[in-house]
């Protein structure tokens, strides 16, 4: 059965950006980054249940926005998928996501200090990330998005920022497309990396204002291709 050309690019750009966050360490074993479906805005396209490295085109599965399967597939899905579908039901603009647990960000979702913008190309993160705490609406769990009531309680802290933190656990990223949720993830995790290293330094720490922080959000949208491009390139090398 043939594919639809720009389905098959849509794909395509799934598996490079599960290669490229894995490349970049965004990705390890787990995680996992999916894309709202180009023909059908109420269905979504993401692996069946792998690590992210070894994703292939044929490892695709499709969704609805209750984040079970759309068609006749019994492969394992990943369990936190109901994280894809609250958000697409959430939130229309969004058409891809990115949820990590990268090690430097995680700090950051489990103490008071607030993940924030310290150069240009985070300045999506302005305004400073949220912190999704699952134990506030459901008590002790063993911290995974498990149910669509957990996915919509993460949508909701995430409300309309791009980024989500998420207490013991990692982030959300979300953006318009592959590229752009992929370079959110992919900041996410430098901007924490370089706060710490602010910090540490036991001066005073110098944030981007909102208004810095949008202008360069605004900025960096206008040359998302060159990054995305390159990523692309390196994820077979």
């Amino acid at each position: 059965m043939s594919i639809a050309p720009d389905l098959k690019a849509c794909i395509d750009d799934l598996v490079v950006a599960n290669r490229v966050l894995a490349r970049f360490g965004v990705l390890d074993g787990f995680g996992h980054v999916s894309v709202r479906h180009p023909h059908d805005a109420q269905r979504f396209l993401l692996s069946r249940s792998l690590a992210p490295e070894l994703v292939t085109a044929d490892d695709i599965m499709e969704f609805g926005m209750d984040s079970e399967v759309a068609s006749q597939d019994d492969r394992k899905p990943y369990l936190e998928r109901y994280i894809h579908g609250e958000i697409y039901r959430a939130r229309p603009d969004v058409h891809a996501v990115v949820h990590s647990h990268s090690p430097s960000v995680i700090p950051f979702a489990g103490s008071s200090v607030r993940l924030q913008p310290i150069y240009h190309m985070a300045g999506f993160l302005g305004g400073g990330a949220p912190v999704f705490d699952i134990r506030c609406c459901f008590g002790h769990t063993d911290m995974l998005v498990r149910n669509r009531d957990h996915g919509k309680a993460l949508a909701q802290a995430l409300g309309d920022r791009q980024v989500s933190l998420m207490r013991g656990h990692g982030f959300v990223a979300v953006g318009g497309g592959i590229p752009v949720a992929v370079y959110r993830a992919i900041y996410t995790e430098m901007n924490a990396a370089l706060q710490q290293k602010a910090i540490g330094l036991n001066g005073e720490v110098t944030y981007l204002s909102q208004e810095e922080a949008a202008l360069a959000d605004e900025m960096m949208a206008g040359v998302m291709n060159r990054p995305w491009e390159l990523w692309k390139k390196k994820a077979f090398e």
